[in-house]
């Protein structure tokens, strides 16, 4: 009886532990130790005139590694921090005008060297992608407080080539309606929104606010080019729980439809145009938004009121829907709906109503996951990029973007499909080492791989010739990365056939990183991504195994080209 009395106790003192600092801020950053190890408490950030943050975090006195927080918004304030937990861990806690090991920032062991990632913490869905006023913007989902799922923050980063980042602190913190889960955004250039001006225009965003009892949609904006977000004071603006009897509605995917010949399969103007009050014609904001099984419809004309029109069911979270033209023909343009698992459907859109044509079907699998494609691209192009729940052992933070691709349709031999390849700007990346249009044997072939070694980054090209066996492929360091079962139409056990299906051949673009790779089979038609196998007990990139190199037997290899991928950092 006694000890169990003790062991109440104890953990009664625990729980009631509590710790309190207030201090000016004078500078940039609050650096914060942490250690995976120690329990997550709830640590709360108050000053007079910025809404209060309320999180929880491993803060330690032993710390692991250090993250930061940005305290632009509490310059000059009075900040108070209370943490439900040990005074030694939070008297660790300190402002400065740099990140604590900001210098090895990017030049970590296993930091992927062409695949964004956030400096600390983690990362996963892309949000809010468009391009604005010269730059490609990036939010994602975010824990700035730990390598770990939790906090969930709307991170920022901006890039003038979808290459080179440049991250920016967080933009939306969680709130009373709960934390900021993932959305998308819109330029209102006709301030159709009334947030802005007709000289200052906003930047729309849509957004989750998830907590324990349901999901609601809500609004933000931005009249600094997407820097600073503003929560509308009018949200939740769509509330569907009870509709749907479900705590899944979630990831609102905001574009502007419009009437015209380019949206018509046929080039015929759409029927029924939707009234739209700040443009000319047939014009709509249209909102799709996962609701319990399927994808809704809803639609407004100023950003604000949203009505419900339709539902496609058979989908599961972060919604996408765009038109495309079939074969870069515009007089013969469909409609492309996406779940989170790439996942899609073709068909027809009338500003309401999405009726698929043919579906479901799946272009990339793998390690992607949450691709969202960007608004607003000037040159036209319908750029994607996914994430991938990939990890870094030993480093601070956790979760990649994977390459920006293209997505084209294209008609095959199975009816129209989705394509996609790496964005053309990748290539500015590629430095040559090796290239042959001969037919090399597997020996020559794998002679010529030997170029390259663990310390690249590295691109292969090739199309290898099964000629009469069974199975082939591509090895990393012992790990399979390309298996092609001719016997089973299996490759890395997906089914696929190619386009002529009597060809022995298979072509590959590879993307190899220090910890994922990318595979692109046949100019796209079909792609997948996977982490890359590391020897986690000796932190090393090394094997001794060879590096690179094809294997079956009888096969042979053409068109052959090796580049190492410059880093993007």
């Amino acid at each position: 009886m006694k000890r169990s009395l003790f062991v109440l106790l104890a953990v009664f003192a625990l729980s009631a532990q509590r710790a309190e600092r207030t201090f000016k801020v004078k500078c940039k950053y609050l650096n914060l130790p942490i250690s995976q190890g120690e329990e997550r408490r709830r640590l709360t950030f108050r000053a007079k005139g910025v809404d209060d943050l309320s999180v929880v975090a491993r803060l330690s006195e032993r710390p692991e590694y250090w993250v930061f927080k940005d305290l632009t918004a509490y310059k000059d304030k009075t900040l108070t921090i209370a943490f439900d937990g040990p005074e030694e861990a939070l008297s660790l806690v300190y402002q400065a005008d740099t990140i604590r090991d900001a210098s090895t920032f990017y030049k970590e062991t296993y930091r992927p060297q062409f695949h964004f990632t956030s400096r600390r913490g983690w990362l996963n869905d892309p949000n809010g992608c468009i391009w604005h006023d010269g730059l490609y913007h990036l939010y994602y989902q975010h824990n700035p407080f730990e390598r770990e799922w939790e906090n969930m923050t709307w991170g920022h980063a901006t890039s003038p080539d979808l290459l080179h980042w440049t991250e920016h602190a967080p933009v939306l913190h969680p709130d009373s309606l709960g934390t900021m889960f993932s959305g998308s955004a819109v330029f209102d250039a006709d301030n159709t929104s009334g947030f802005g001006t007709k000289k200052n225009p906003p930047l729309v965003f849509a957004y989750t606010a998830d907590r324990s009892d349901k999901e609601v949609q809500c609004i933000a904006y931005s009249l600094d080019g997407g820097m600073t977000l503003h929560k509308y004071e009018g949200n939740p603006v769509i509330d569907s729980h009870d509709k749907w009897q479900s705590h899944d509605t979630r990831d609102p995917r905001l574009f502007k439809w419009t009437a015209s010949p380019k949206s018509s399969p046929k080039g015929k103007d759409l029927e029924s145009p939707l009234p739209f009050r700040g443009g000319e014609g047939g014009e709509a904001w249209v909102l799709v938004l996962n609701e319990r099984n399927g994808h809704s419809i809803y639609t407004s004309d100023n950003l604000r009121d949203w009505t419900y029109q339709s539902h496609v069911s058979g989908f599961w979270e972060c919604p996408d829907l765009f038109p495309l033209a079939v074969d870069g023909n515009p007089e013969d343009v469909r409609w492309v709906m996406l779940g989170a698992s790439n996942t899609y459907m073709i068909g027809r859109f009338d500003g309401k109503t999405f009726t698929p044509e043919s579906g479901k079907h799946r272009f990339s699998t793998g390690a992607i996951y949450a691709a969202q494609t960007f608004n607003n691209v000037p040159d036209g192009r319908r750029i994607q990029i996914g994430w991938a729940n990939i990890d870094h052992p030993g480093m601070p933070f956790r979760g990649q973007m994977l390459l920006p691709t293209e997505l084209t349709l294209r008609t095959t031999k199975d009816g129209i499909r989705l394509v996609s390849m790496p964005i053309s700007e990748v290539a500015s990346l590629l430095k040559p080492l090796y290239a042959s249009d001969k037919t090399l044997s597997a020996q020559e072939a794998n002679a010529a791989l030997q170029r390259v070694n663990s310390s690249l980054a590295v691109h292969l090209r090739a199309t290898l010739n099964l000629t009469y066996a069974t199975s082939a492929g591509l090895k990393l360091d012992g790990q399979t990365l390309v298996d092609y079962d001719l016997n089973r139409n299996t490759l890395n056990g997906q089914f696929y056939s190619p386009q002529d299906p009597t060809s022995l051949a298979l072509t590959m673009d590879v993307y190899i990183d220090r910890t994922s790779v990318e595979v692109f089979i046949d100019d796209g038609l079909y792609s997948y991504s996977l982490p890359r196998e590391v020897k986690r007990e000796d932190r090393r990139l090394h094997a001794s195994l060879p590096f690179l190199e094809f294997w079956g037997n009888a096969i042979s290899v053409t068109g052959l080209r090796l580049d190492a991928v410059e880093s993007c950092w």
